[in-house]
């Protein structure tokens, strides 16, 4: 589905479920098979692809037009990876914690390939992150790396790295599934609770 050149583009924030959303970049770290990127540029009536990505000052200006006490947490998700900008999503996060929000990130928890130096879950639990949800999707490697597509070899075992780490600081971690035939549903949510995660099929 395509939406018409009149309705809002590029959007940065957009509310639903009673949630902000915050689509920060469309770069990714993979090429889901179910992305919807494949079949449409955005979601609940908004274009998520932007032509720029935003600064900070323009996700912060783009927030205030909310009335932010009214939605119950704000979600950096959108039509890409979030920590693909992790210095912004930081930033962002201590801006909203200091204004006594609860802050979310939906991620694919490849942070480890992007910055391998970097403790990113003990970063984001500093910065004052309350939940994440990182996308497990499959329960092995091979499955994963086949429907998944990601750009790295080693991203499965990034992603239950940071899962892993998420748990250790305290972060609220559930994983994620799509109900698709080739995921053993069952089996994914015995390893995300051997992990000391929640767990979602979405």
């Amino acid at each position: 589905m395509n939406y018409k050149s009149n309705e809002r583009s590029g959007a940065i924030t957009y509310p639903a479920h009673g949630n902000i959303y915050l689509n920060i970049t469309n770069r990714c770290t993979a090429e889901c098979t179910f992305c919807i990127r494949e079949v449409s540029n955005g979601v609940y009536g908004y274009n998520l692809t932007l032509d720029n990505e935003p600064t900070v000052q323009e996700i912060i200006k783009e927030l205030e037009n909310h009335n932010l006490k009214a939605y119950k947490e704000i979600v950096f998700t959108g039509f890409g990876e979030p920590l693909i900008r992790l210095d912004t999503v930081i930033e962002i996060t201590k801006w909203l914690k200091k204004k006594g929000h609860t802050v979310r990130l939906d991620t694919n928890g490849h942070a480890k390939i992007l910055y391998p130096t970097r403790n990113v879950p003990l970063e984001l639990k500093e910065a004052g992150i309350d939940a994440v949800s990182v996308s497990m999707n499959a329960e092995s490697k091979e499955i994963y790396n086949r429907i998944c597509r990601p750009y790295h070899p080693n991203a499965y075992d990034s992603m239950l790295e940071f899962v892993k780490r998420s748990v250790k600081y305290g972060i609220k971690t559930r994983v994620t599934v799509v109900n698709m035939d080739e995921i053993d549903i069952n089996a994914c949510e015995m390893k995300a609770h051997e992990l000391g995660a929640e767990f979602y099929v979405r």
